[in-house]
C-alpha cells in the first residue's frame, strides 16, 4: 500500500450508521485501504452483517443509539485513539412546513444534528482523536438548495455545515481536519423507506446532469478526506451532486 494515495493503513477509522446504506459502504471501502474499522449502528443484525464485510481481523462493532448520551459516554469509554471519524448516521423525512410539529423537529435534529454534536464533545473530553485525525461529516445538498418538504431535514444539515467551520478552527492547533459533504440523492436504503413516490424520484433523477448518485460515489469522496491526500484541507463543504446544483 506504499504507492496507494488514499492508503489507511494503520489508521483507526469510526464510522457511525455503518449498519445500512451509505455508511456501510464507507466501512467496506476504509477497510479495504488497510484501516481498522470500529462501526456503530443500532441494528445488531445488519451491524454484523457489515462486519462480516470487513477486510482484516481487528474491526469493531458497537451497537449504540447515538441519540442516548448514556450510550455515547459508553460508546467512547471502549474506543481506542481514533484517526478518523465518519458520522453518517441519521434520518430523513419529507415533511411540507405546515405539517411540522415539536415532534419531528426534536426527532429531526437529535438523529442528524444534535447527536453528531455530543458525540464529538464526548471525544474530545476523553482525548480519543490522534493528531492529525480527519472528521467528516456527511451533510446534504438539501442544506444548500431549496427543496420542497425538505426544511426540517435542510435544517439539520444546515447546522451541521455551520458546526464545522467552527470546529475546524477550535481543533486546527491540534492538526485535525474537519469537513463535510454534501451529496445529491443517492440511490439507498434510506430512499426507500421515505414517504415519497417512486415517480418523484425519477423526475429528480432527470435534474441531476450525471444522473443520482451511489453510495460509492460517496465513499470514494469520504476516503479522500481520511485520507493524507486532504492534509491541507478543513472547514470545507464538498459538493457532491453530479451537477445538479449548478443548473
Amino acid at each position: 500500500m506504499d504507492n496507494n494515495p488514499v492508503s489507511l493503513e494503520n489508521k483507526h477509522i469510526l464510522v457511525t450508521g455503518a449498519s445500512s446504506g451509505i455508511g456501510k459502504v464507507i466501512a467496506a471501502y476504509a477497510s479495504k485501504q488497510g484501516a481498522t474499522v470500529h462501526i456503530v449502528g443500532r441494528n445488531k443484525e445488519r451491524l454484523q452483517q457489515c462486519l462480516d464485510t470487513l477486510t482484516g481481523e481487528e474491526n469493531t462493532q458497537h451497537i449504540c443509539d447515538l441519540t442516548s448520551e448514556d450510550d455515547i459516554v459508553a460508546l467512547c469509554d471502549k474506543l481506542p485513539k481514533l484517526d478518523g471519524v465518519v458520522y453518517c448516521a441519521g434520518v430523513n423525512e419529507f415533511v411540507p412546513a405546515k405539517f411540522i410539529n415539536r415532534a419531528k423537529i426534536e426527532h429531526m435534529f437529535n438523529n442528524n444534528c444534535f447527536s453528531s454534536i455530543l458525540l464529538t464533545q464526548r471525544m474530545l473530553k476523553k482525548k480519543l482523536l490522534n493528531p492529525y485525525a480527519s472528521l467528516v461529516f456527511i451533510s446534504s445538498i438539501s442544506a444548500l438548495t431549496g427543496t420542497p418538504a425538505t426544511m426540517l431535514y435542510a435544517a439539520s444539515k444546515s447546522a451541521i455545515n455551520a458546526m464545522v467551520r467552527v470546529l475546524a478552527i477550535e481543533l486546527s492547533k491540534q492538526k485535525v481536519r474537519v469537513n463535510t459533504i454534501c451529496p445529491g440523492i443517492v440511490r439507498t436504503p434510506m430512499i426507500g423507506n421515505t414517504n415519497i413516490d417512486e415517480n418523484v424520484f425519477l423526475e429528480q433523477e432527470s435534474l441531476y446532469p450525471l444522473g443520482l448518485g451511489t453510495p460509492e460515489d460517496v465513499a470514494n469522496a469520504v476516503l479522500f478526506h481520511l485520507s493524507d491526500m486532504s492534509r491541507w484541507l478543513t472547514g470545507n463543504t464538498m459538493i457532491l451532486d453530479g451537477g445538479y446544483s449548478i443548473q
